[in-house]
């Protein structure tokens, strides 16, 4: 199983560098960033950055979106950095919550998210598209790869996932949901003739490494108690979709039960500890979708996660404890969850 953390571009963007830099000397093999431009720093300027001081780690959002950037651009972005710095970029892409519902917008629809996903995948692997009539491709691109992994929640863009994503990410780490959304995104993948196995599998959540004390715990939950406000504005979108009895379109109801109480959402706070328009998450939910505790309890949610497939985990960084939680990863978490190859073997 692959290791990358989930970083906020908020300035200053040195510590946004040095938090890369720590993750890749602590084995994390990704870096991702949220991408919203109103409300925290360009990340493509920093991809930069943090590749010319990283060696091997790999960079890219979590998620971008097709309606605040032009597609052909964002090709550009990903191929570009390929040149610079040797293949070491990915795209996350989603059909857009904080970067577009900030400027009064909405998210894009399956149909146009699937349309950006093929025109930044071509052109980022130095291929050609025809688009509006015209054939283009980056004349000064040669062997730039770039996979790209789609963000989804709901049935449709689940199936939207298997059917054209190189890899899904799962924004929380429930098992239960996690199960589902897999086994959806595979069956689409099945139904048009793709490898499922071809499709690596992304579980994003915060993660928190903390004693595991009462005190303890609710710290924890208190500083990651967002995150269940930030996967309620997706879960609000697909209660409006499928109705209020979105089981009946077989999304777990544990997906979909806990927004009951939410009561609008307030983005100048997206993502951030002590988001006072998140008080309508419980501790079960926070406790399901997060991964907190002791290093043992990590490592037992991404074996059980594993099991389901996940090849990465990706752990959001929005609390105070990210240098401490790095720390015990690179001694405690990463060795286990990706033990080294002995020189011998025993007999």
């Amino acid at each position: 199983m692959d290791l990358g953390v989930v970083l906020q571009t908020n300035p200053p963007a040195s510590r946004t560098i040095e938090l890369a830099r720590l993750a890749e000397l602590n084995g994390f093999s990704h870096v991702w960033t949220f991408d919203s431009h109103l409300l925290w720093q360009e990340p493509f300027v920093i991809y930069s950055q943090i590749l010319a001081a990283t060696r091997k780690i790999m960079v890219g959002p979590m998620v971008t979106n097709p309606s605040t950037r032009d597609w052909t651009v964002t090709a550009s972005l990903f191929a570009t950095l390929n040149e610079m710095f040797g293949n070491r970029t990915i795209c996350g892409i989603g059909r857009g919550d904080s970067a577009v519902r900030v400027l009064n917008g909405r998210p894009a629809n399956l149909a146009t998210l699937r349309e950006s996903i093929h025109v930044i995948r071509e052109l980022a692997n130095s291929r050609s598209i025809e688009r509006d009539g015209v054939e283009l491709r980056f004349p000064w691109s040669h062997g730039s790869t770039l996979d790209v992994w789609v963000a989804a929640y709901g049935p449709l863009a689940l199936k939207l996932t298997g059917e054209v994503g190189d890899g899904f990410i799962l924004q929380l780490a429930d098992p239960d949901i996690a199960r589902w959304t897999i086994q959806v995104v595979r069956q689409a993948a099945e139904r048009v003739g793709r490898d499922p196995d071809a499709i690596r599998f992304c579980v994003a959540a915060p993660m928190y490494i903390g004693a595991d004390t009462r005190s303890s715990r609710a710290h924890m939950r208190d500083q990651v108690r967002w995150f269940g406000g930030m996967v309620g504005n997706h879960v609000a979108d697909i209660i409006a979709k499928h109705g209020a009895d979105a089981g009946a379109s077989g999304i777990p109801r544990a997906l979909t039960d806990y927004v009951a109480g939410r009561r609008g959402y307030d983005y100048n706070d997206h993502g951030r500890a002590g988001n006072v328009h998140a008080d309508f998450v419980p501790d079960e939910i926070i406790e399901r979708f997060c991964i907190l505790g002791t290093a043992a309890q990590h490592i037992e949610r991404l074996e059980e996660l594993r099991s389901l497939g996940v090849t990465q985990f990706a752990g959001y960084l929005q609390h105070d404890s990210k240098e401490d939680t790095l720390r015990a990863y690179g001694e405690q978490v990463i060795p286990a969850v990706r033990p080294r190859p002995t020189a011998t073997t025993t007999r």
